[in-house]
């Protein structure tokens, strides 16, 4: 009968396959010693060590709270829930804002800017992996350190019929343009005249029935500067009013080729290296190329998210920031794992007299 030793060992190469047999029946052939062990073939130790960080990722993600809520919620990663607690501390989004997301893949974050600037908000987001858009989010895909793609989405942000959600036509009278009805002017024709008579009783009827008093001269002043000051923004390409920056540096692609889906590249490509010093210069010109872009496409009063990787520029780039906007916050969020060592910067309040030299002088 065989010994218990050479069963176990024969049962294993079976179950390893035939790239341990050779190995295995050399050890019995030779007698080896009860303590010795078959080894494994280097590209099985390989592809065990490989399997480890990936094995590491899932079992973390089992136990991480936000990642289960953000399952539950149908939000695209967990990192929706860092800009919610900022916007909760910050106040950053309004209804019918223009909010720009840079590095919006996979889209949580531009999930959160959809819902908190409904309705007639518009959402533009940018980045350079290809990934599905969440509902309402127009995307641009490219390079945003290259000029021509920052031409591109200053471009599309100035034209304010782009990416806003359109009316749904109801009627179409023989395909005319001209006739065709919103379901808007359809619930204006479909009240009564009592309702219209009512609301406008409650309103306060006509001019001579309102016993407003009129505005102040001061009150005017005001308005004339709001104004003028809207129409320089404007005149300056000034029309975003919150930009989102969540970028990091992609690293290339080590797995997963033969996968098609569109969302996939985004986990497949490596946001950080694992040197702090390159992830932190990497993370330094992506700040830098959304602060011009603040500085060229940002409304007055508009407010800035960074996220940046810390490290010895980050306080250059903080003073940066200060000449730019009125009040100037660091931020790590709850959801924000400790043992990363990413931050955000949040920027409210642009100001608009700070030329571009004043800005960006070292």
């Amino acid at each position: 009968m065989l010994s218990r030793r050479v069963f176990r060992q024969l049962t294993d190469s079976v179950l390893l396959g035939p790239a341990l047999n050779s190995a295995c029946i050399c050890c019995i052939a030779s007698k080896c010693a009860p303590v010795s062990f078959c080894r494994a073939p280097q590209s099985l130790q390989i592809r065990t060590a490989s399997s480890s960080s990936s094995t590491r990722w899932k079992s973390r993600q089992g136990r991480d709270h936000f990642a289960k809520e953000a399952k539950v919620q149908g939000l695209k990663s967990r990192a929706a829930f860092k800009l919610l607690e900022i916007n909760e501390k910050h106040k950053l989004f309004k209804p019918g804002q223009t909010v720009v997301d840079l590095g919006y893949a996979p889209g949580s974050w531009s999930q959160v800017a959809v819902n908190r600037t409904a309705p007639n908000g518009r959402v533009i987001g940018i980045d350079i992996i290809p990934a599905q858009p969440p509902r309402g989010v127009s995307t641009i895909q490219g390079n945003f350190l290259s000029p021509a793609v920052q031409a591109e989405v200053r471009a599309y942000v100035q034209d304010p019929a782009l990416g806003r959600p359109r009316k749904r036509t109801v009627i179409s009278s023989a395909g005319s343009e001209e006739e065709q009805i919103t379901e808007d002017e359809l619930k204006e024709i479909e009240r009564g005249y009592i309702d219209l008579e009512r609301r406008t009783h409650l309103d306060g009827g006509g001019v001579e029935s309102e016993g407003e008093a009129e505005p102040s001269s001061g009150m005017k002043e005001d308005r004339k500067l709001n104004m003028s000051r809207a129409k320089r923004d404007e005149s300056q390409g000034r029309v975003v009013d919150v930009v989102l920056s969540d970028m990091s540096a992609p690293w290339e692609q080590t797995s997963g080729y033969n996968k098609r889906s569109i969302s996939d590249p985004y986990f497949r490509m490596m946001n950080t290296s694992g040197m702090a010093f390159r992830d932190h210069a990497g993370s330094m010109d992506l700040c830098m190329a959304a602060l011009k872009f603040c500085f060229d496409t940002l409304r007055t009063g508009g407010h800035f998210v960074c996220k940046f990787y810390q490290g010895a520029e980050e306080k250059a780039l903080e003073k940066k920031l200060k000449r730019l906007f009125q009040k100037v916050h660091r931020e790590k969020p709850e959801s924000s794992r400790s043992e990363s060592k990413e931050a955000y910067f949040v920027a409210l309040r642009r100001n608009e007299r700070p030329s571009e030299e004043e800005v960006f002088q070292e």
